[in-house]
């Protein structure tokens, strides 16, 4: 008997979604909104506004105990023994070889607690490997997926929102810092952290309050303009922030130093396990890239109408010199734009004669620095 593919996983918050008219799509095993009307109105609100986001399907996983940190520190590139209680680091978990399994952001929620937030498509794979790696330390691995439901507000109006349901201190809370209160009477973890490029906070609740605070916020955020936002307008503002997404810009076949990175890796941390997983040959990646840098990750704005997609060929003087990793329109800046590893030799901003191979035809773009779109603080 042929094995049915399993249908896909639903949030907390699917049936609203759906009166709401979402139109939904599997994306990584998951029922998830891609739009509720307008991408583009939906990505103009968070630019200019705010939106809020159904994020229930990342990968939460929890890892306590004495040796947390020192477990932690040999499992993945970032140094968390210096991450404060109530703080966050965005970092990476790679493979021996150096490539990259997944990006991440870990959560000290405790002297001896913290938080692991995966991408959903590498939940799994995260929550593996850190099992694995946790043998001989004295630390436990929890998969906590099905504990929580995670909510975004994101965009200029969302701490005004926020203020106005909760009495945490919103004015201290950092970027990337996380701190336990009260949301619309539904307790949270709120973090001041978003994939968007604007101020915003990422609300961690038990599934069973996902609805109630969804409702309450947009309650309170759609008399200065919140709407509802799907996957698809999070794509659009994560590419015009210069933000990576796994699968294009990061994937097993590149260390963190070819995705230009490095400076998330740590070599100088003590991780009484000996070195971590992955130091070897990232040491070699690192100094491969101090000599002679690999393909470059650099921005592509459009001059014509047509839109680069992944996978996409770049080329000059007739010549493949990179490929698109993200393409797409950008509301903000009303052109097509696109995320590509370059040859060094053409990485540079304002490099002339590059083009997209679009089907056939080398459309003309131009080289500029990552980000795009940059908030005014």
């Amino acid at each position: 008997m042929s094995q049915t593919a399993s249908a896909p996983r639903q949030t907390a918050l699917d049936a609203l979604h759906r009166s709401l008219g979402a139109t939904m799509t599997d994306f990584a095993g998951w029922d998830m909104p891609l739009r509720y009307g307008s991408e583009r109105d939906e990505h103009n609100a968070v630019r200019t506004k705010a939106g809020l986001f159904d994020l229930s399907h990342m990968g939460e996983i929890t890892v306590t105990g004495a040796q947390a940190v020192d477990l932690l520190n040999f499992a993945l590139v970032g140094n968390i023994g210096s991450v404060s209680v109530g703080r966050a680091r965005y970092t990476m978990i790679c493979q021996q070889d150096g490539g990259i399994l997944d990006d991440l952001i870990v959560y000290r929620l405790a002297e001896t607690e913290y938080m692991v937030v995966a991408n959903a498509s590498n939940a799994q794979t995260v929550l593996d490997a850190l099992t694995e790696r946790a043998a001989g330390f004295d630390a436990e691995v929890r998969d906590d997926r099905d504990a929580y439901a995670l909510i975004a507000v994101q965009g200029p109006e969302s701490p005004g929102i926020l203020k106005s349901l909760t009495d945490a201190d919103l004015d201290g809370l950092k970027y990337y810092a996380g701190l336990p209160g009260t949301v619309a009477g539904v307790s949270a973890l709120i973090a001041r952290t978003g994939y968007t490029g604007e101020d915003g906070f990422e609300l961690f609740v038990r599934p069973e309050h996902a609805e109630k605070l969804w409702r309450a916020l947009t309650d309170a955020g759609t008399p200065v303009g919140l709407v509802p936002c799907g996957l698809s307008c999070r794509d659009t503002l994560r590419l015009e922030a210069g933000m990576p997404l796994y699968g294009n810009e990061l994937t097993t076949s590149l260390t963190p130093f070819d995705a230009g990175l490095g400076r998330v890796v740590k070599f100088d941390k003590t991780t009484h396990a000996g070195d971590f997983v992955g130091h070897d040959a990232l040491k070699a990646a690192a100094e491969r890239a101090a000599g002679a840098p690999p393909r470059k990750l650099v921005g592509l704005i459009a001059e014509g109408r047509r839109v680069p997609r992944s996978g996409m060929d770049v080329v000059a003087n007739g010549e493949v010199i990179g490929k698109v990793t993200s393409g797409a329109p950008s509301p903000t800046l009303g052109k097509p734009i696109a995320m590509a590893y370059v040859d060094p030799a053409h990485a540079e901003p304002g490099t002339a004669g590059v083009g997209v191979d679009i089907r056939g035809t080398h459309e003309p773009y131009e080289v500029v620095a990552l980000p795009f779109y940059k908030r005014q603080k």
